[in-house]
């Protein structure tokens, strides 16, 4: 199997309990409604996600250089490729920064988790991760990409990896790009071709029109 089969098997599955659970909480108070133009564009959502999602994507939490280190570890986990586009063609590196945000158990782990990354980037080639060449890159990313063969003392950058990799496959299977990957092409209206001839055939139908 390799990385983005692994991704996408874990893509199906990585939207976690504590994910839909805070999906489902209600704030406090509720803010003034909204116009009616806005309420239509937001069809069968409650005002306050509304609200909320507004003020989230008003925030800003992580640097523009811890930015493009998650993009560049983002398109390593998702490369573009024949089939489809990279996470960062996705949009993944955004998804990451709202969701963050919006579950905020995420945000010491992952900026904890790419301070990690610099440091031993540093250490090993005197310079951040995001400077360094792909092939470095990788080289840093495979000792902490499989949990089984890492090291002890790279355990932080294995616990951050499986964060960010399920945070990745999270965000790009949940957008177009990302269903299309996997093949999913939902309902196809007006593409009824008609009762299966084994099963008229059951009922002793198979000759009649239907």
């Amino acid at each position: 199997m390799n990385r983005r089969d692994s991704i996408k098997a874990l893509g199906l599955t990585a939207i976690s309990t504590t994910v839909l659970l805070d999906a489902c909480k209600q704030p406090e108070k509720k803010t003034e409604a909204a116009a009616p133009e806005e309420t239509a564009k937001e069809a069968g959502r409650e005002q306050w996600e509304i609200d909320r999602d507004k003020s989230l994507k008003s925030e800003t939490f992580f640097t523009k250089h811890e930015m493009a280190t998650i993009t560049v570890l983002a398109d390593i986990i998702i490369p573009k490729d024949e089939v489809s586009g990279s996470a960062s063609d996705a949009k993944v590196p955004e998804f990451i920064e709202f969701i963050v945000k919006d579950i905020p158990e995420h945000k010491v782990p992952m900026r904890g988790g790419l301070k990690w990354l610099d440091v031993y980037s540093f250490n090993k080639f005197q310079k951040p991760f995001v400077e360094a060449s792909a092939d470095q890159q990788i080289s840093i990313v495979n000792e902490i990409a499989y949990p089984k063969k890492a090291r002890p003392e790279m355990q932080a950058g294995v616990t951050f990896f499986n964060r960010m990799r399920n945070l990745t496959a999270s965000g790009f299977y949940t957008t177009e790009i990302g269903v299309k990957d996997i093949g999913y092409v939902g309902n196809a209206p007006n593409q009824w071709a008609g009762v299966p001839a084994d099963v008229l055939k059951q009922y002793g139908m198979e000759n009649v029109k239907i």
